[in-house]
């Protein structure tokens, strides 16, 4: 039987992820995401109807992507990689505060952890440097104009591809759970 509380947390987990990037954008002069009403905190608008179905099905969901336009922005390549962390970062934010009230009131554990756990398995799974998730984003910002521009189109082509071979094969959990797990500890 599945948690509820993983459900739960899921759903909480990618409307605040969602939102930071709307938020972010929205801050930093895009005002894409406020006019296709993406500037909420309603996971309605956030929730993918097949990724919301998969978070029954297989317990791993995705949100909507907060389109954005750089050409909004005054530092274009600064301001997508603040938005592309943004979302990861809310996550992080929002496990760590929901650390320190299990801390104050262990008694609320069994309702807690499971959306902590959700929170920091999607900021973790999100810093992957591979399409779609927002790794590949803050990954080719960081590199120089040229270079990004170059590993762009070949990212994007077999990023999502990589991805999948990955999670299939059972790889992306020996990647990511160790950092979880270290993170969970703190």
């Amino acid at each position: 039987m599945t948690n509820p509380f993983l459900i739960l947390g899921l759903i909480i987990a990618i409307t605040i992820h969602e939102f930071s990037h709307a938020f972010t954008a929205d801050q930093l002069g895009d005002p894409t995401p406020r006019s296709l009403g993406r500037l909420s905190l309603n996971p309605l608008v956030h929730l993918d109807p097949l990724g919301t179905l998969m978070l029954f099905i297989a317990h791993f969901g995705w949100g909507k992507p907060i389109p954005i336009d750089p050409y909004n922005f005054k530092n274009p390549k600064r301001d997508e990689l603040l938005v592309a962390l943004s979302g990861p970062a809310s996550n992080l934010v929002l496990a760590f505060v929901l650390k320190i009230s299990l801390r104050l009131l262990p008694q609320i554990s069994p309702f807690i952890f499971p959306i902590i756990l959700v929170n920091i398995s999607l900021a973790v799974f999100n810093l992957l440097p591979l399409p779609p998730l927002d790794g590949s984003k803050i990954f080719l910002n960081l590199l120089p104009v040229d270079t990004g521009a170059n590993w762009e189109d070949d990212l994007n082509r077999f990023g999502p591809i990589l991805l999948f071979i990955l999670f299939f094969t059972g790889t992306l959990g020996k990647i990511i759970y160790p950092i979880i797990n270290l993170l969970l500890s703190l």
